[in-house]
């Protein structure tokens, strides 16, 4: 088979076509193309900033609830500034990736301290902030200010690589120049003041017309331009590396029980991951790696109880754990305690919760809600 020719990649030579941006802004203004969305009614930087870092990695329908109630408890930059950082991360547990909160927690701070309470107004200014980067400070920029600044993400690369026939590796960073600097020329040929609609639409159009599996090429406002649909060249593009496999993490989570109180009500272990590394400051139920069964004797477990297993699957890794119940009969924790997992020891502290965790204001990851949820059905 004859391979094709890759489109000339001489970013300043290719042909950017004039109506693109106006047909695509036509099809986003019909009411039945743009979904309709919370962050999509303001113009408010904090809001759409927060919106932004909350849609990272993370589906829209995920984050609605949790963008309501967050603006609702945090409705200013100096609000959120002022809150402890466990009242944010409780407040964002469930969301995952729990490193955008604190980041969104240090930045606020920030612009408290250098830019009154306001969010830089140039992309420049933007990425000085705690986990803002190109594409977060581009969205910011064209949408909350006006600015003719591309945003580029996995729906505008797929789009882009299939208008333009763009054959090589998206997966490979140097490679993502192309989709940069071409966002970037359509973006400036879209109509003043609409820059960050512009933006929202070729976003949108790879969410639900130009999607990575069958894409709805006959009702793409783009087919016309696209070189993938006139060489019939869609499901080859875009080109993408396969990822490597997640690496297996196993372990075995200990919910240990007492009884307190003269109303004898039960609490349950709970220990605080230290600063740095997945889930920091947030609490769980100890977890004790593979191969280190020395560390269960610090515990003075009664009456373990095998409960089963769960499975949780983040970016980068896939975590297996078994799940053992069992009862501390001691009114206290073990004086030892985290220290007694040794020097390596993931927590920096415990305490005794009550139960059941429904309803905490701790911060807990949806992984120590499915270890809850896996023990209610073993009273």
């Amino acid at each position: 088979m004859i391979r094709r020719m890759s489109i000339a990649h001489d970013l300043e030579t290719l042909p950017i076509p004039a109506k693109l941006p106006h047909r695509l802004l036509a099809w986003y203004d019909a009411v039945e193309h743009a979904r309709d969305m919370p962050w999509r009614r303001t113009r408010d930087p904090y809001a759409i900033w927060l919106s932004e870092t909350m849609l990272q990695q993370t589906q829209v329908e995920t984050v609605k609830p949790y963008y309501a109630k967050f603006l609702a408890r945090f409705p200013t930059v100096a609000a959120l500034a002022a809150a402890p950082l466990e009242e944010v991360l409780a407040l964002w547990a469930g969301l995952g990736y729990y490193r955008r909160a604190k980041h969104l927690h240090l930045a606020a701070k920030r612009m408290v301290a250098d830019h009154g309470g306001a969010l830089p107004g140039t992309p420049e200014g933007l990425r000085t902030l705690e986990g803002v980067g190109r594409y977060t400070a581009g969205a910011i920029g064209s949408i909350a200010f006006g600015l003719p600044v591309p945003v580029v993400d996995g729906n505008v690369m797929r789009v882009l690589a299939r208008v333009f026939a763009y054959d090589r590796d998206i997966a490979v960073p140097a490679h993502q120049a192309f989709f940069w600097e071409t966002a970037g020329r359509l973006v400036s040929a879209a109509p003043a003041k609409r820059f960050g609609d512009f933006n929202q639409a070729m976003m949108e159009l790879g969410a639900t017309v130009c999607t990575p599996a069958q894409p709805a090429c006959l009702l793409c406002p783009l087919k016309d331009f696209c070189r993938a649909f006139a060489e019939g060249r869609q499901a080859e593009l875009p080109v993408k590396s396969k990822k490597k496999e997640s690496p297996i993490l196993r372990g075995t989570a200990l919910v240990i029980f007492r009884t307190a109180g003269k109303g004898k009500s039960r609490e349950v272990l709970l220990m605080q991951r230290p600063v740095g590394g997945i889930w920091e400051n947030m609490w769980e139920f100890p977890v004790i790696p593979s191969g280190n069964r020395g560390a269960l004797a610090a515990f003075k477990l009664s009456e373990p109880v095998r409960c089963g297993a769960v499975k949780h699957t983040l970016t980068h890794r896939t975590i297996q754990l078994k799940v053992i119940r069992a009862a501390n009969n001691g009114t206290s924790l073990p004086a030892e305690l985290p220290a007694c997992l040794g020097a390596q020891s993931p927590y920096q502290k415990s305490r005794w919760h009550p139960w059941p965790l429904a309803g905490t204001e701790l911060p807990v990851s949806r992984l120590v809600h499915k270890i809850a949820e896996l023990i209610a059905e073993h009273p």
